[in-house]
C-alpha cells in the first residue's frame, strides 16, 4: 500500500468521523425537482443561454439539448461516435466546461469494470455553440476540431504532475481510493481549464490540474499543464466543478459508490481552502453536474439516476423513455 493511499484512507476516516459526530449538520433540501427524458445517467452539462443547456451521459456518445422546465429534449441530438472514433463504444463523458463559444468535454479516462484499459474511454474534445441566428429557437451545438486521445499520457509525462502518481492510479479500478477517475472540468483564467479528479485522492485531498492550452490541443497540439492544486473536500473527490461569477462551485462526493455529497465554494486561489456551503442528502440524489440558475442563489443539480432504471441501448425507444432529475438547491 502506497503512502498516498495510507494518508488518503486516514483523511477519509477522519472526515467520516467528523460527519458522524455532528461537526457539520446542515443538509440542503431541493426546492423543486424536474424530470427530463432521453437518458438516465446525466454526467456532464453546460449552459447554452439563459434557457437552454446541453447534457452528456456516460453510456452513449450523444449530447442532448434541453430547455428548463420542458421534459423532452429540444433540437437535434449531437451524435459524437464518428467524431470521437469510438464506434458503438461509450467514451464515459464525465465533465464539460464552456469557454466563450466553445464547450470542452472530457471522459473519465478510467478503467472499466473489467479492469482492462480501453482507448475509447480516453477522449478530450470540443463542441462549438452557434447562437448567431437570433431567430433560431434552440442554439446549435457542433463538434469542433479533433478529438484527442493522448491527454492521460501527456499528464503522466508532465514533470509538474509527477507527485499525483497518475501512471499507477490509471491501473487501479476507479472505485478504489487511489484509482484514476476524472469527473470535473471548469474554465480557468482566460482560456485554460481545470481538470477535476474524483480519484485518486492525495493525502485525502482532491486534485485539480490546470490545463493551459485546450484550444491548441483540439487543433492538433500536445497538452501543457501547471502545478496541481489539492483541495480538502472532507475526504471526497470532485464530481463537478464550475466557474460562477468569479468563484467556483464544486460538487464533492465519494470516490466509491458510498458516502456523502456536498457543495463547496472556492475562490480559485490555490492557497485558499474551499468553503462548505451545503451537504446533500445522498439517499435522494447522485449529483454529477451543476448548472447556475440565472439571477438566483440557487443552482440546478443533475442527478445520475441510472441505478434506479433498467439499462437501455443508445438510440432506442427504451433510451428515450429514461429519465434523470434536475434538482434546485439554494445556497447560503
Amino acid at each position: 500500500m502506497t503512502s498516498n493511499r495510507i494518508l488518503s484512507l486516514i483523511a477519509t476516516m477522519w472526515a467520516a468521523l467528523a460527519l458522524s459526530s455532528g461537526v457539520t449538520t446542515s443538509f440542503a433540501q431541493p426546492s423543486t425537482e424536474t424530470q427530463y427524458g432521453g437518458m438516465a445517467e446525466a454526467s456532464a452539462a453546460a449552459m447554452l443561454d439563459n434557457r437552454h443547456f446541453v447534457v452528456a451521459e456516460d453510456e452513449c456518445n450523444t449530447l442532448l439539448v434541453y430547455e428548463f422546465g420542458k421534459p423532452k429534449p429540444v433540437g437535434q441530438p449531437v451524435e459524437l461516435a464518428g467524431f470521437l472514433g469510438t464506434g458503438e463504444k461509450a467514451s464515459d463523458i464525465e465533465g464539460g466546461a464552456r469557454v466563450g463559444d466553445m464547450i470542452y468535454w472530457i471522459s473519465s479516462h478510467s478503467l472499466p469494470r473489467s479492469g482492462k484499459p480501453r482507448d475509447w474511454r480516453k477522449r478530450f474534445f470540443a463542441t462549438k455553440v452557434d447562437a448567431s441566428d437570433a431567430s433560431a429557437p434552440v442554439p446549435t451545438v457542433r463538434p469542433h476540431g479533433r478529438a484527442y486521445a493522448g491527454l492521460l499520457e501527456d499528464m503522466i509525462a508532465a514533470p509538474q504532475l509527477r507527485d499525483l502518481e497518475l501512471d499507477a492510479a490509471a491501473q487501479v479500478l476507479p472505485e478504489q481510493i487511489d484509482g484514476l477517475n476524472i469527473e470535473g472540468l471548469a474554465a480557468w483564467k482566460t482560456d485554460g481549464l481545470l481538470i477535476g479528479f474524483r480519484g485518486p485522492l492525495i493525502a485525502g485531498r482532491a486534485p485539480l490540474v490546470p490545463f493551459k492550452n485546450p484550444a491548441a490541443v483540439v487543433s492538433g497540439g500536445r497538452a501543457g499543464f501547471e502545478k496541481p492544486i489539492l483541495l480538502d473536500l472532507g475526504g471526497r473527490g470532485i464530481r463537478s466543478i464550475d466557474r460562477v461569477e468569479g468563484h467556483y462551485l464544486i460538487v464533492a462526493g465519494p470516490v466509491g459508490d458510498v458516502g456523502t455529497f456536498a457543495i463547496y465554494r472556492w475562490s480559485g486561489e490555490p492557497a485558499d481552502p474551499p468553503i462548505l456551503q451545503v451537504q446533500l442528502n445522498s439517499g435522494t440524489v447522485a449529483p454529477e453536474a451543476l448548472l447556475p440558475v440565472p439571477t438566483s442563489k440557487e443552482v440546478t443539480l443533475l442527478s445520475d439516476d441510472g441505478s434506479s432504471q433498467a439499462e437501455a441501448a443508445c438510440g432506442t425507444v427504451a433510451k428515450a423513455q429514461q429519465r434523470f432529475r434536475a434538482l434546485q438547491v439554494r445556497l447560503p
